[in-house]
């Protein structure tokens, strides 16, 4: 199981972190193409819509999505 902070624009608030089964390789295989899409102006997305994708093209995939974790201060 991994944890990856999905970075696709300039904008750190717009990140979002998946815990998964998947590999590094399967993830950038399915969101570069959306994202390259959007920055050509053809299409428009937001990260459910990234998620969504994984989830469709990985259906038995292990696919937890969060945009922030829980802080424990001690």
């Amino acid at each position: 199981m991994n944890i990856f902070r999905i970075n696709t624009t300039a904008f750190v608030e717009e990140d979002f972190f998946l815990q998964t089964d998947l590999s590094e390789q399967q993830i950038v295989d399915i969101i570069y193409p959306i994202v390259l899409d959007e920055r050509n102006e053809n299409i428009e997305y937001d990260n459910d819509d990234l998620v969504s994708a994984l989830q469709i093209t990985y259906p038995d995939a292990i696919i937890e999505y969060f945009t922030e974790f829980e802080t424990i201060t001690i």
